[in-house]
């Protein structure tokens, strides 16, 4: 992984927290993702950013009972962001409309896991 003096100065540590649900009226900060994405001014991903330093950005899956994941942020063609974290489809996480939100602290992003949406919490948002 690039140490924080290779990245361009774009780049945010996320923190991504399981909001309430039905099956977890709670939520979890024990559930959730850590992101390592370039954002702009507005705190949505750059897209020209992540396209020339793509393989910095990565993606750790964490929750209680499952073992933690790593992977990518990728983007289909038409512009579709996910969570991509062995070759082939089958484990690959969709971001629901991710390339128009906001990742500030208090807002919200949905991610399909499992042929299920959940809605995440955006927990903190840091240089790393």
């Amino acid at each position: 992984m690039a140490s924080a003096s290779e990245l361009s100065p774009g780049f945010r540590h996320v923190r991504l927290l399981l909001a309430r649900e039905r099956d977890n009226p709670a939520g979890s900060r024990d559930e959730g993702y850590d992101l390592l994405v370039p954002l702009d001014a507005d705190g949505r991903i750059d897209a020209a950013e992540w396209k020339t330093q793509q393989a910095r950005c990565r993606v750790r899956r964490f929750g209680i009972g499952e073992d933690e994941r790593i992977g990518r942020l990728r983007r289909k063609p038409g512009g579709q962001w996910y969570f991509d974290y062995e070759d082939g489809e089958r484990d690959d996480e969709i971001g629901f409309r991710l390339g128009e939100e906001r990742f500030v602290t208090g807002e919200y992003v949905s991610l399909g896991r499992q042929g299920r949406m959940h809605t995440y919490q955006v927990a903190r948002v840091e240089k790393p």
